[in-house]
């Protein structure tokens, strides 16, 4: 029988620490591969989209208790969960010859999965009783 992990801080959230993880190896080995002429464009837009779902969660968590509240910041972070994988992708066929595009497939696919953390956090949440203790 699987036990239910007790979450006390969005720390103890999967999707969390899976994009906070991710988005660490997106800065020091995707952006920081990519050519200077790239800097006000896919340089930077992959970087706000895979720092910002970690920090979506994070933000969101501390309005767990209004249920439209965290469900936001949960839509946001999907969004920017999409936004990065169409970044990493355009990574992975405009500059094959720049970055390792092994770890960019690895890491389209953790977003993708992260996508569907997301989601069903989400629906969770919709049904989520606060235990009182």
């Amino acid at each position: 029988m699987e036990t239910k992990k007790i979450i006390k801080s969005f720390y103890d959230l999967d999707v969390y620490q899976r994009t906070y993880n991710a988005s660490i190896q997106v800065m020091t080995k995707i952006v920081a591969t990519l050519p200077e002429s790239e800097k006000f464009d896919l340089k930077d837009q992959l970087s706000r989209s895979c720092k910002a779902i970690p920090r979506l969660i994070a933000e969101g968590y501390a309005k767990k208790h209004q249920k439209m509240g965290f469900q936001k910041y949960l839509d946001d972070a999907m969004a920017e969960n999409n936004e990065t994988i169409v970044s990493l992708s355009h990574c992975r066929d405009i500059y094959p010859d720049k970055i390792d595009t092994n770890l960019c497939k690895e890491l389209i696919s953790l977003y993708d999965i992260t996508g569907k953390q997301l989601y069903k956090l989400s629906l969770a949440w919709t049904t989520f009783k606060r235990k009182e203790s």
